[in-house]
C-alpha cells in the first residue's frame, strides 16, 4: 500500500481588510461574520477539514482577538491523533518586526513546518466563500511533479485588475503570471474571460521552504506569495494550475457548483450574503455532505410574534437565525443573525443584520449592513435617502449599500 502523504495546512489570516471597513474596524477580515452563523475563516477551515487535512495553523496578526477566540472555541479537533486547528500570532521569531507580507509570515513560522515535517503544504487564504475538496488538487499536484500548484478560476476580463492572472499551457504549466494587470489577454476559447488565481496554493514542502528563504534575501521583494513567490516559480517553470471548475464536491448541484466569491469589498460581501436567501440559492448552505462548520452560543429558537393588522411579525425570502425575535416587524430578502430583534412596525428589506442588532419601532432599513449590537432607534430610516445617510457620516459603498459600524452615529429622528 502506498504511503499516504503527510499534509499541513497554513491559513493566511493576518489581513487588515481595509476595503471592508467599518466591519474591520475592530476585527481581522477573516473574523467578519457571514451568512448569519459563520465567520469568513470557517469556509476555508471547513474545506480543509472535510478533505482530511487535520493539522492546520492559522497565521494571524491584525486585530486578531475575535478571530483567535473563535478558533479556540470552535475548531477543537481530537488531540488523540495529533489533530489540531491552532491560531498562531506573529511572534517576532526573526527580529523585532511584524509580518512584512504573506511570504514573510511563512518564513517567520518555519518552526511549524520543521516540527510537523509534512510532505506537502496547503497555503490558503482565509476570506473567500466557496466549497472545494483540496484533496483533488493534491492528487493533481503529486502527479504533475510541480513545485507549486495554484487553484485558478475563470473571471470576466474586465475584473482582471483585481486578481493575479495566470496563463497556462495545455499541460497546466503556468507560462506567465501577472499581478493585478490593468489589461490582460483573454482566454483562447473565451476572449472575455481570464484565468485568475484564487489565492490557494499547494507546495511541495522543500520547494516552499527554499522559496521563502530565498525571497527573504531579495531586497527588492515585497514578500508576497503571489507577486513574488509565485512569479519567481513561474519563471523557473515550476508552477502548475489546478482548474477549480474541475473540482467535484459531494452534494453540490449544478446551480452552486464552482461558486467562489472574493468578499474583499463591501459590495462583494453584501452580494455574497444575499446570494444565500433565494429559493434556489447560488450558494447552498444546506449541503449536508460537505458542511460548513461553525459554533455559536446556546440560543432559543427564532420567534415570530404578533398577528394583527399593521403589527405582524414575519420574514420572507430570508435567513433568520436562532435567538432572533421578529416582534411585529417585517423582514424581506435579508440575512438576520443570532439575537437580532425587530420591533413592531419596523421594516427590513435586503439587509444584512449582524448579531444582536436591535431595530426600534417603526424604523426602516433598506440595502444596509448593520454591524453587531448596533441599536437603531425608533422611527430611524437608513438606506431610504442615501444623501441623508452620507450627511450623517455613515459609510456608503460604491453600489449604494449603507453600512453602520460599531460606534457609528445613528440618528434618533427619521
Amino acid at each position: 500500500m502506498p504511503k499516504r502523504p503527510k499534509v499541513l495546512g497554513l491559513v493566511l489570516a493576518g489581513g487588515e481588510g481595509k476595503r471592508l471597513a467599518p466591519l474591520t474596524r475592530d476585527r481581522a477580515k477573516p473574523a467578519v461574520p457571514f451568512g448569519a452563523n459563520y465567520r469568513l475563516v470557517d469556509f476555508v477551515l471547513s474545506n480543509l477539514v472535510n478533505a482530511g487535512c487535520m493539522r492546520i495553523a492559522v497565521l494571524t496578526q491584525y486585530k486578531s482577538h475575535s478571530l483567535d477566540r473563535h478558533i479556540a472555541q470552535t475548531w477543537r479537533l481530537s488531540p488523540i491523533f495529533n489533530n489540531y486547528v491552532m491560531s498562531v500570532p506573529a511572534q517576532m521569531r526573526i527580529g523585532k518586526r511584524w509580518f512584512e507580507g504573506s511570504a514573510d509570515a511563512i518564513l517567520q513560522n518555519l518552526n511549524l513546518i520543521v516540527d510537523e515535517r509534512p510532505d506537502y503544504i496547503y497555503v490558503f487564504g482565509a476570506d473567500h466563500i466557496y466549497r472545494m475538496d483540496p484533496s483533488q488538487m493534491l492528487r493533481q499536484h503529486i502527479d504533475s511533479g510541480a513545485g507549486v500548484t495554484v487553484a485558478g478560476i475563470r473571471v470576466p476580463r474586465q475584473d482582471a485588475y483585481r486578481y493575479g492572472v495566470l496563463e497556462a499551457d495545455s499541460n497546466n504549466r503556468i507560462a506567465r503570471f501577472q499581478e493585478k494587470p490593468q489589461q490582460a489577454a483573454g482566454l483562447p476559447d473565451c476572449p472575455e474571460e481570464v484565468f485568475a488565481s484564487m489565492g490557494n496554493y499547494l507546495f511541495t514542502t522543500r520547494v516552499l521552504v527554499d522559496a521563502v528563504k530565498n525571497d527573504a534575501e531579495d531586497p527588492n521583494s515585497k514578500h508576497d506569495m503571489g507577486g513574488d513567490i509565485l512569479a519567481k516559480m513561474v519563471s523557473a517553470g515550476a508552477a502548475s494550475v489546478y482548474a477549480f471548475a474541475n473540482n467535484v464536491v459531494p452534494g453540490a448541484n449544478d446551480r452552486d457548483r464552482g461558486y467562489w466569491r472574493d468578499v474583499g469589498t463591501l459590495d462583494s460581501y453584501y452580494d455574497a450574503n444575499l446570494d444565500l436567501v433565494s429559493v434556489h440559492p447560488v450558494f447552498n448552505l444546506y449541503n449536508e455532505q460537505w458542511p460548513i462548520h461553525t459554533w455559536y452560543p446556546s440560543l432559543p429558537p427564532a420567534k415570530f410574534v404578533f398577528d394583527e393588522d399593521g403589527r405582524r411579525g414575519h420574514a420572507v425570502d430570508s435567513l433568520v437565525s436562532a435567538g432572533a425575535i421578529i416582534a411585529g416587524g417585517t423582514v424581506r430578502g435579508s440575512v438576520v443573525s443570532p439575537g437580532v430583534v425587530v420591533h413592531s412596525g419596523a421594516l427590513v428589506e435586503k439587509c444584512v443584520l449582524l448579531d444582536g442588532v436591535d431595530l426600534g419601532r417603526g424604523a426602516i432599513v433598506r440595502r444596509a449592513i448593520i454591524d453587531k449590537n448596533v441599536v437603531i432607534p425608533p422611527g430611524c430610516q437608513i438606506g431610504v435617502d442615501i444623501a441623508d445617510d452620507r450627511a450623517r457620516g455613515l459609510t456608503i459603498s460604491d453600489n449604494g449599500v449603507v453600512v453602520v459600524g460599531k460606534g457609528d452615529p445613528v440618528p434618533t429622528q427619521p
